[in-house]
């Protein structure tokens, strides 16, 4: 236990002209923080996979691809699945889950659209392409209602594609559904895609949006570290060694991610695109753009600075091209594979790369202290897509995977199979309670929580 400042409060800043910082938990903060909460703050984390992934269903050409073929305990992580194996005893996979809303219901075309929509809401999506859409608050949402109380940002939205609030975008449904993430019916949360604007956001202050402001900080390349030397200097005086490390340690990371998004501005700068309004501080590499994204996330939740946040791998319907492992075409168009064989083999890779980076998520929560435990050990990260096969457009038989223990209240380990159809919606009650949440009776189109869980 840490002696030279026992008092610290777990709410300490580091404040400087330009800048503020949140710190991670220290020894120094335990006592404080122990007189006023029994336990570390649960935090929760939604990834959103695009255009579905083989093996999810039973319909799909290659089955197992994805899906356990055993329930229960001890499962044998399918091929797909494999990079989460060093995370079993911290891992649940779900089957049998369904988002039915997602389904045309009599509105024809648009299933990626109504995918994205109700993935976290439930709700069925209003069918238009104006301002007058409607669908319902995300399950992220209602959490950063009451989790937001305590932290500097009530939630956390992050993508890696493009989220605009107009516009047709699938089959007559509005761009506006392309959001995963909704405060209320009409209020959809776009993700942010550019990372220095979500490092600015958790380690800039109010004025530090302002676009002549971080223009300036831009031109001058200063780290956020410098804004914040003085009180720096003064908190190192009051830490014992235990702690130095620590705090070392975080600023390591904060000045690797500076580094990373500073590479990736000088690139852009000097590279010949062919398109002109592309943004800024994006890397080229699609893992780099994730981790990159993720490593900042992890940090929002070292601090403190947010327990919610959502991250969108890709956009359902998204043509991206993943040439770093050598395919060229559009996800979507090979998504509606008509079992092509070679197709079925590329849709595999990237749904592999996807994993890894939910492995990358996981293995970074993993490795940062937390109170008496880890990240992983605090939190319930949420990854799956609202669609399994994408080339017939199913909602049910989702692929579902839930991480982290909750503090120790969730066993891992576990291969879950429900009876078909069985709302997602109930799952997510069930993440309610566990992250203290006051009770919320029912949420979409929940018939009640999961058993057995």
């Amino acid at each position: 236990m840490n002696n030279f400042n026992p008092t610290l409060p777990r709410r300490t800043f580091l404040r400087g002209l330009g800048a503020t910082m949140a710190l991670p938990l220290l020894d120094s903060m335990r006592p404080a923080a122990a007189a006023l909460a029994p336990s570390a703050p649960i935090r929760l984390g939604y990834v959103y996979t695009p255009n579905g992934i083989i093996g999810a269903c039973d319909k799909s050409p290659r089955p197992f691809m994805w899906t356990p073929k055993s329930a229960g305990a001890n499962f044998e992580f399918s091929p797909t699945m494999k990079a989460l194996e060093p995370f079993r005893e911290h891992l649940n996979v779900f089957s049998g889950l369904a988002q039915v809303n997602g389904r045309a219901l009599g509105d024809g075309p648009g299933d990626h659209a109504r995918a994205t929509a109700t993935f976290l809401t439930g709700v069925h999506p209003r069918k238009t392409g104006g301002a007058d859409f409607r669908l319902g608050i995300s399950a992220d949402q209602i959490a950063a209602k009451e989790l937001g109380k305590y932290t500097q940002l009530a939630s956390l939205e992050l993508g890696l594609e493009p989220q605009p609030l107009a516009g047709n975008c699938d089959s007559g449904y509005t761009c506006a559904y392309m959001s995963m993430s909704w405060r209320g019916p009409t209020s959809p949360l776009p993700a942010e895609i550019n990372p220095r604007s979500v490092f600015e956001r958790l380690f800039g202050d109010g004025d530090s949006t302002d676009a002549t402001a971080r223009l300036a900080r831009l031109e001058s390349q200063k780290s956020v570290l410098d804004y914040v030397a003085g009180t720096l200097s003064r908190l190192r005086m009051t830490l014992g060694n235990g702690d130095k490390r620590k705090l070392e340690e975080y600023l390591e990371s904060v000045r690797d991610i500076e580094r990373r998004i500073q590479l990736a501005e000088q690139q852009n700068a000097t590279t010949v695109l062919p398109y002109i309004d592309r943004p800024g501080a994006i890397p080229d590499d699609y893992m780099q753009y994730t981790k990159l994204m993720i490593d900042m996330q992890v940090v929002a939740w070292q601090t403190d600075m947010t327990r919610v946040a959502s991250f969108m791998l890709g956009r359902d319907g998204s043509n991206r091209a993943y040439r770093e492992i050598g395919i060229s075409d559009g996800h979507h168009s090979i998504s509606h594979h008509q079992g092509d064989a070679e197709k079925i083999d590329k849709l595999i890779k990237i749904d592999e790369l996807h994993v890894a980076m939910l492995a990358y998520l996981l293995e970074k929560l993993k490795n940062t202290p937390d109170g008496d435990g880890t990240l992983l050990d605090h939190s319930l990260v949420l990854f799956g897509s609202s669609i399994s096969e994408s080339n017939i457009h199913t909602h049910d038989d989702l692929p579902i995977v839930l991480a982290g223990t909750a503090n120790g209240q969730l066993k891992g380990n576990r291969h879950l199979v429900y009876s078909k159809e069985t709302p997602l919606n109930n799952l997510f009650l069930n993440m309610f309670d566990l992250a203290g949440l006051p009770h919320v009776e029912g949420f979409g189109d929940s018939t009640g929580r999961l058993a057995n869980l």
